[in-house]
C-alpha cells in the first residue's frame, strides 16, 4: 500500500476556503477508483509553521499513484481548483 499525503497553504485561508476546498478534495471519493481511502483535514491551530488544508490519500501500489494522478477527475477537477487556491503545498508518498 501506498499513502500520499499533500499540505496545502491557501491564498485565503477563510474557514469557508478550506471547507470549500475540502469538499474539492472528498469529491474524489468514488470517482477516482485508484483511491482505497481518503482523509481531508483542515488545521484549526493557524500557527505560522500550520498549512490550512491537508489531504491523505491510500491506493494499492506504485502503479495506482501513477494511475490516480493522471485520473480524468482528479487532473480535470481536482488539480485545477487546489492550483487555483493554493500558495503552496509540499507531498510525500511513501510504503506502508
Amino acid at each position: 500500500m501506498i499513502r500520499h499525503i499533500v499540505l496545502f497553504k491557501l491564498k485565503n485561508p477563510t474557514p469557508a476556503e478550506c471547507n470549500r476546498a475540502k469538499e474539492v478534495l472528498l469529491s474524489m471519493r468514488g470517482k477516482v477508483p485508484e483511491i482505497v481511502d481518503i482523509e481531508v483535514g483542515v488545521d484549526f491551530l493557524h500557527s505560522e509553521r500550520s498549512y490550512d488544508v491537508a489531504l491523505q490519500v491510500t491506493v494499492a501500489d506504485r502503479a495506482a499513484l501513477d494511475a490516480y494522478q493522471c485520473d480524468p477527475y482528479h487532473v480535470g477537477a481536482v488539480k485545477p481548483h487546489m492550483h487555483a487556491v493554493r500558495s503552496g503545498s509540499v507531498a510525500i508518498d511513501y510504503e506502508i
